[in-house]
């Protein structure tokens, strides 16, 4: 069997890791050839491929990024070319399947191409673990360690100078990286898109911890809409697929600290700091299974399927399953790290 891959949409620590692992599963196991598309969909369209034996992918689990390329091309709409020309591509090159590693956006076009009758299968990839169908997504540990480490040298520094910090982190419609990365960090208040907290219950926290003779560490996800807002901050304008795009939340919230409590108050954006660098071991060692099971699933034949984790298993999900919608924080979840805040 001849297997595609392309890896589409934001870039994350362990892709090279599934690249790994469906190529060593394909060869040593069903003696496959493999060739990945470059820069996502786009090389689709573009015939833009490059062989992937398996000399290529030696020591590939702990490189960051991803050797193929990423983009946001949509292969269907907009500057897309429609099924036809993905059919045709695939056709042209000999690809009887096509692994699609990405997010909620990548997979919705994989799940359309799939029910067109194309033998695409999918690999959930966000550093945001937002995806439904799928308990974690590979990427996401790392930039959990990445925000917490952050955090740890963020506190000393506002305990030198007894301010209060904030730190901004990743998290557009979810709060899966606050939380997490909080938690660890033992913040004394996270903020997340999924809920509404006011500025007065905010410095009521800040305040507490500062008269214990603490740094208060304020912990806020990029899409949190904060009080006397409708929408999330957005003064940068929009990426290139019409999206806002976040940043300024962290700005919003020292100015609303300083100005309620009269407390010295720094921000920090981690931002794309967070997508890079080598992926932690959980996640080198999910990447690859899941790029295993890519690969098995690609000869099972299981078209409009994707690979899940599902508890310590690696399970096979029907692609509409990971598109019902996110994977929002549940609200005993909230309850739970919220005890924490404050004193």
């Amino acid at each position: 069997m001849k297997i595609g891959l392309l890896t589409s949409g934001g870039d994350c620590p362990g892709l090279n890791a599934v690249i790994r692992g469906a190529v060593l599963r394909g060869v040593k196991t069903y003696d496959d050839e493999f060739v990945g598309f470059r820069n996502g969909w786009r090389g689709v369209l573009d015939a833009d491929v490059m062989e992937l034996p398996r000399t290529v992918v030696r020591g590939l689990s702990r490189q960051g990024g991803t050797i193929l390329g990423t983009s946001r091309t949509n292969p269907i709409e907009g500057d897309g070319g429609g099924v036809e020309v993905v059919a045709q591509r695939l056709k042209e090159f000999g690809v009887d399947a096509l692994a699609v590693i990405g997010g909620e956006g990548s997979l919705a076009g994989a799940k359309r191409l799939a029910d067109a009758g194309l033998p695409v299968i999918g690999v959930p990839k966000t550093i945001d673990n937002d995806l439904m169908g799928t308990d974690y997504t590979f990427g996401f540990d790392t930039a959990v360690a990445i925000a917490t480490d952050a955090m740890d040298r963020l506190r000393t520094t506002g305990e030198s100078h007894h301010r209060c910090m904030v730190a901004e982190v990743m998290g557009r419609h979810v709060g899966w990286i606050a939380l997490h990365s909080g938690v660890a960090a033992g913040a004394h208040a996270i903020l997340i898109p999924e809920q509404r907290v006011s500025m007065g219950e905010l410095c009521s926290w800040v305040r507490q911890v500062h008269e214990s003779g603490r740094s208060p560490l304020v912990v806020v996800a990029e899409g949190f809409i904060p009080e006397g807002h409708e929408d999330v901050l957005s003064e940068k304008g929009l990426e290139a697929d019409g999206r806002p795009r976040l940043g300024g939340i962290g700005d919003y919230l020292v100015h609303q600290i300083e100005e309620r409590t009269g407390i010295e108050t720094r921000a920090a954006i981690l931002g794309h700091v967070q997508r890079g660098g080598a992926p932690t071991g959980y996640d080198r060692v999910l990447a690859t299974r899941f790029g295993m099971a890519a690969t098995d699933l690609a000869h099972a034949e299981g078209w409009g399927h994707l690979v899940a984790a599902r508890g310590t298993e690696i399970e096979r999900v029907p692609l509409a399953d990971a598109l019902i919608g996110l994977k929002h924080v549940p609200q005993h979840r909230w309850d739970e790290a919220k005890s924490l805040f404050g004193r």
